[in-house]
């Protein structure tokens, strides 16, 4: 099982939800993918969960805490999907897995009564995450839910021929931890780039960091495959003072 939370170490949460997994199912292995997402940001959670989701093996539980909405009418869900179930709020953080091809099954949780209206993890999420982890099938968790939240495309759609001569538009998906400006281009808009503009700075195009002196700007395609704009041994996103949001444009080799 892994366990995604924006909650942070120092206070406990986290490990008040592995303990009510521990209860639930104590042969289960749980493993912290992290707890230091921004709060409360739903798309930087689902950028980080599309990372890693498939990577572990058939079987494993991904438990995804990330929710804003806590207490609200928003659903709670268990998911079914390429041989892994994940529970989660139903505010988008799972929108990588319902988009990636694979059939899938959800349910909507309940809320027992008692539950916290500040702490679903503990009290809604975690026991189901525990009950899938111990055996208990996805349809005894609550009635199907089929609908669910989802958010735009994480990465945009482009032709086969690359983003043509007058370029191509992306924005800002994500800040890493490193400052570099993630977008939700694919690697495929830099084919004949000769730059990339963003924030009214024109940022040459490199395929590693060492390629540029140290401090420089340049944009380069990431290990998820997608246009990045990183500075080296800096941070792109401090030096360009951009964030989430921003857009950036491709500057192709033919001018306009």
């Amino acid at each position: 099982m892994t366990l995604l939370t924006d909650f942070g170490t120092r206070d406990g949460y986290a490990a008040a939800m592995k303990g009510v997994v521990a209860t639930r199912a104590p042969r289960a292995l749980l493993d912290d993918v992290g707890h230091e997402l921004p709060r409360g940001d739903v798309g930087h959670a689902a950028w980080t969960f599309d990372r890693f989701w498939r990577r572990f093996p058939p079987g494993t539980v991904h438990l995804v805490v990330v929710d804003p909405g806590v207490g609200t009418e928003r659903a709670a869900l268990a998911v079914a999907c390429a041989d892994r179930w994940a529970v989660a709020p139903d505010n988008g953080v799972l929108t990588p897995l319902f988009r990636c091809g694979a059939p899938w099954r959800a349910v909507r949780l309940m809320v027992p009564e008692g539950s916290s209206t500040t702490f679903h993890g503990r009290d809604v999420f975690a026991p189901a995450a525990g009950d899938l982890a111990a055996g208990v099938p996805l349809e005894e968790l609550g009635p199907p839910l089929e609908r669910p939240v989802l958010l735009d495309p994480l990465v945009r759609p482009l032709s086969s021929e690359g983003p043509g001569e007058n370029g191509g538009e992306g924005v800002v998906r994500v800040v890493d931890r490193f400052g570099n400006l993630v977008s939700d281009l694919p690697a495929a808009a830099l084919r004949g780039a000769r730059g990339v503009e963003i924030a009214g700075v024109r940022v040459p195009v490199a395929w590693t960091y060492a390629a540029v002196e140290p401090g420089a700007l340049l944009a380069l395609v990431g290990s998820d495959g997608t246009v990045e704009v990183a500075a080296r041994d800096a941070s792109a996103a401090d030096l360009l003072k951009a964030g989430p949001g921003a857009r950036l444009r491709i500057l192709s080799k033919v001018a306009g």
